[in-house]
């Protein structure tokens, strides 16, 4: 479960105040809105990229309201993807596991699995550079799920994808909620997104998180 009490927000001159809403464990909850709402400074407070000035933050009924990011076990998908130009494949899936300290057996297992699951076994081995925009998608889908962490973010992760990918794509997400359970906040623009994945569709308006 994903739980904002009464949060404020606050990006530079913008902010986001009293902001309380929900998502039941192993929802699929879609959060619409326009562009420069707070969207993305929403999931940013929720992973702990950034600070909120008064209320709490709930993760599965613990307070994560002051813990460090590496402390909440969400995984985070931001819209730019951030890939390490210096890692190939192999080793952003094994990011993660290696920081939390699992074993070589762990991480080779999770890894050939999760490679398994998106379809990327052909991929281990290159760099980023090398990689399509679909392709990107799912090792950055991989590397948040490396951990198996209880709270899925992902921001707006199919904006960039050509048709036949964002349908190869809406395939695999329900592939993975199926699979894994993963209680998940996805932002999207798109209502086609919405309608093919959400269990419940949320919209930000004037400053504030309702049910669609």
């Amino acid at each position: 479960m994903i739980q904002l009490c009464d949060v404020t927000v606050k990006a530079g001159d913008f902010s986001l105040n009293g902001i309380s809403f929900h998502v039941d464990s192993g929802q699929y909850a879609v959060l619409m809105g326009q562009t420069g709402r707070g969207k993305t400074t929403i999931l940013e407070a929720i992973c702990g990229l950034r600070k909120i000035a008064c209320g709490r933050i709930l993760v599965h009924g613990c307070d994560v309201t002051h813990a460090l990011p590496a402390d909440r076990e969400i995984g985070y998908v931001p819209q730019d993807l951030v890939l390490f130009s210096t890692l190939n494949v192999r080793q952003h899936l094994e990011f993660a596991l290696r920081l939390r300290k699992k074993s070589a057996r762990e991480i080779a297992e999770r890894v050939g699995e999760l490679a398994n699951v998106l379809g990327i076994e052909h991929l281990l081995g290159r760099n980023p550079a090398g990689l399509s925009g679909g392709e990107s998608q799912r090792v950055a889908l991989g590397r948040a799920l490396s951990f198996r962490p209880s709270v899925l973010l992902l921001d707006e992760p199919l904006s960039a994808l050509d048709e036949v990918t964002r349908y190869e794509m809406h395939d695999l997400l329900k592939k993975i909620k199926i699979k894994s359970d993963v209680t998940t906040l996805h932002v999207t623009h798109s209502v086609e997104d919405a309608e093919v994945l959400a269990d419940r569709r949320l919209t930000l308006v004037d400053g504030q998180v309702n049910d669609l």
